[in-house]
């Protein structure tokens, strides 16, 4: 019997390079009788559409795929195969929980094959199945052993009973949820709509296995001989391979769970709280019975991806302490009336807010978002605060109140305001509770005590703000402030240093270490030599030798004064005075002998210094420097009281440069004046040119060499030239930097 296929074959083009990608979660076949032996058959297939590494497209999405391989069996016996054509494709959207936010990263496409089938012998004796094989299935489903390296069989089976009848498969309703949430109540309708109107009966069934790993880039359709390629063409024949499930898991639960994970036989619905994360391959089967016979049967392979997700709801309060998650701690102290503050979120899945609180044997009801409520007197109140209550997502926190009676912060203070010194705290502060527990004072300038009544001593001026907090037994607290305006003279008059004994001039640096004082007091100072100072702490340069006398005198910005004079404070000691002259002025390489000549008084020694190159005690020395360039000279001239004085000069070495032409030169081999070339001293000349030139302007010989010279020859070389008058140029620069340039005549006698 010959099965006419009602489609166009397609050529066989080659494979896309993401043949052997890992894709597959799910499928389905199901088909609707035309009459006359006539079906059409609708396939789905499901993908992870996630972007990763190989992960394959669907079968005849382009046009370089061959497409979908499917075969037509009856009984075992292979009667046509044909490659479908993708027919059209979506997404599957993630399912909208009301209470709970899937993550984001899961991606399923779903792609639909359409084709027309004929069966000239109908009704058969035989079953027909039209099956469909591809691998591979994600290498993360966690319920199957070794998943990335198998594939998956969808078939369905048109029975002689159903061919007789001209019966229409069952068609599922919806595609499971692309994400369940863990430790959540899974509650879907897996049910199917049959157009016979005939009863179902379902159940978790195994999913089939079919397709491997077998083949490769040269054999891209996998094996054609077994079940094992990765596109089997044809796919291989009923009897199919069942998949193997890890430990733990099975076909009839799947995926376990607390309640387990099941199927209603009569309603299809699939509930069951999952408790492990991950993805989990599912088998559903739909028995079809038409006056109790069993005439077929459709079958469905997904896959659950279970998943951590997020509440979209969580009821908070704003409050003092959080415990055991849900409870909130708000205390008050001495006041009645709360304003409680709603911080629950999420806020835009929040509808509804209820507040409820235990007052005196009452419930006193609020429904606004922030909540004001006046409580009878001092003590413990419960109440519960509801997001979205009576709905299915919603939450609630447990408030506790505890009203403590009122404390009050208060202190004086007193200090002497015109001359330094402590100033003393007394507390005066008030509870209602047992005690104040603790004090804690800060002065304004960083100090601090934990003492009822402190006493602190200033050591800066200025506005100062004093706090207080005092806290009770019951934890309430409160703060006061108070200003104080510190603005007092030392007490003391402290200056460092308390004497000095130096060589004139003496330079002396006054460190003023009274307190308080700072850069808004008047500060007063009388060195003894005649000189003043205003600075806080000044330095002075004594220039005669002598002992003297210090004053010292402040006034603060509220007008208290004080002073301090300190009698034969500094001495400064008689000094020697370092001087000298040096001929010649202008030292050069040519003359770098230079004679020194003492000018020093007051001094009974004296020591030169000549840079890094030498020393003398002579009065009046004689020194030769070694080479050109600057050097320093000192010369310490030493009192007989030990006091020195120190003379810097700097002597510079310049360096000449001397470069003479001669007017004639006869290069007759004689071995006398036979070269024309410069002398004179070049160490330290740079950039040399010397040429010659004719009285025509021809150029005759250049050299760089200062100590090269001209023949009498073109270049040097060749033929003589005739005697006569040429010209000469010589440019150069000296060791300055400095540019030379000169010219003249040279007159050539043979």
């Amino acid at each position: 019997m010959q099965l006419r296929i009602a489609i166009l074959l397609l050529a066989l083009f080659s494979l896309p390079k993401d043949i052997f990608g890992k894709h597959i979660i799910g499928g389905e076949i199901q088909y609707e009788c035309m009459g006359q032996g006539r079906y059409h058959i609708i396939m789905k297939i499901y993908r992870d559409c996630r972007p990763q590494e190989n992960a394959a497209n669907f079968d005849g999405a382009n046009a370089q795929d061959a497409g979908a391989f499917v075969g037509i069996y009856r009984g075992v016996n292979l009667i046509d195969r044909l490659s479908v054509r993708l027919s059209g494709k979506r997404f599957v959207e993630a399912p909208d929980y009301p209470c709970l936010i899937p993550p984001d990263n899961l991606c399923v496409e779903e792609g639909t094959y359409e084709f027309d089938i004929t069966l000239t012998t109908w009704p058969s004796s035989s079953s027909y199945t039209v099956v469909y094989q591809r691998c591979c299935r994600n290498n993360t489903i966690s319920n199957l052993m070794t998943p990335g390296d198998i594939g998956a069989t969808y078939a369905i089976n048109i029975t002689p009973e159903s061919q007789r009848l001209c019966n229409s498969s069952p068609v599922f309703k919806e595609f499971p949820p692309t994400v369940v949430c863990v430790a959540n109540k899974l509650d879907f309708d897996h049910s199917a709509i049959d157009a016979d109107g005939d009863s179902l009966v379902y159940r978790f069934c195994h999913p089939l296995k079919g397709g491997g790993l077998a083949g490769g880039p040269d054999d891209r359709f996998g094996n054609p001989s077994g079940c094992d390629g990765i596109r089997p063409n044809p796919p291989c024949p009923p009897s199919f391979q069942k998949v193997a499930f890890s430990s733990a898991y099975n076909a009839t639960t799947p995926m376990a769970g607390d309640p387990v994970v099941t199927i209603d036989s009569e309603t299809g619905r699939i509930t069951g709280v999952p408790q492990v994360i991950g993805q989990f391959v599912v088998g559903v089967c739909v028995e079809e019975y038409r006056e109790g016979v069993l005439i077929g049967q459709i079958s469905r392979d997904f896959q659950f991806n279970v998943a951590d997700c997020d509440p979209t709801v969580f009821a908070r309060v704003q409050s003092d302490a959080q415990i055991a998650g849900q409870e909130f701690i708000i205390n008050s102290c001495g006041n009645n009336t709360i304003l409680f503050k709603n911080e629950s979120i999420i806020e835009q899945y929040i509808d509804t807010y209820r507040w409820e609180f235990d007052i005196d044997g009452s419930t006193e009801i609020h429904e606004e978002r922030d909540a004001e409520v006046t409580f009878p007197g001092v003590g413990t109140y419960r109440g519960v605060m509801m997001v979205n209550p009576g709905l299915d997502c919603g939450d609630t926190a447990e408030v506790f109140v505890n009203l403590y009676p009122s404390i009050t912060a208060d202190f004086i203070f007193d200090y002497d305001t015109c001359l330094a010194g402590p100033t003393t705290f007394t507390d005066l502060s008030f509870t209602g509770a047992e005690r104040i527990t603790s004090w804690s004072w800060s002065f304004g300038d960083g100090g601090a005590s934990s003492f009822s009544d402190p006493s602190y001593v200033y050591q800066q001026p200025g506005e100062h703000t004093i706090s207080l907090t005092v806290t009770d037994n019951n934890q309430c607290e409160d703060t006061k402030q108070l200003p104080i305006s510190y603005f007092p003279v030392p007490s003391l008059i402290v200056v460092e240093p308390s004497n000095f004994v130096g060589c004139s001039p003496g330079t002396v640096s006054f460190n003023n270490l009274s307190m308080p004082i700072d850069s808004t007091y008047d500060i007063n100072w009388e060195f003894g030599d005649g000189n003043f100072g205003s600075d806080l702490s000044p330095t002075h340069v004594y220039q005669d030798a002598g002992t003297f006398a210090v004053k010292l005198d402040i006034v603060s910005p509220i007008g208290c004064q004080t002073e301090e004079s300190f009698d034969s404070w500094i001495t400064i000691r008689p000094s020697a005075t370092a001087n000298f002259s040096y001929l010649p002025d202008e030292p050069t390489n040519f003359n770098p002998t230079v004679t020194f000549n003492s000018l020093s008084t007051n001094h009974v020694r004296e020591q030169w210094i000549f840079d890094d190159v030498g020393r003398s005690q002579e009065s009046n020395p004689i020194f030769t420097f070694p080479d050109t360039g600057a050097y320093l000279v000192a010369l310490i001239a030493v009192h007989e009281n030990g006091c020195r004085d120190t003379m810097l000069q700097e002597i510079n070495v310049k360096p000449k440069i001397t470069y003479h032409m001669p007017n004639a030169f006869t290069p007759n081999g004689d071995g006398k004046n036979d070269v024309f070339i410069g002398t004179g001293f070049t160490e330290g000349i740079r950039a040399f040119e010397m040429s010659i030139w004719s009285r025509w302007g021809e150029l005759l010989y250049l050299t760089n060499d200062p100590h090269g010279g001209w023949d009498g020859r073109k270049d040097n070389q060749g033929d003589v030239l005739p005697s006569g008058v040429y010209v000469y140029q010589v440019k150069y620069l000296d060791p300055k930097g400095e540019k030379i340039e000169f010219r003249g005549f040279s007159t050539l006698l043979r």
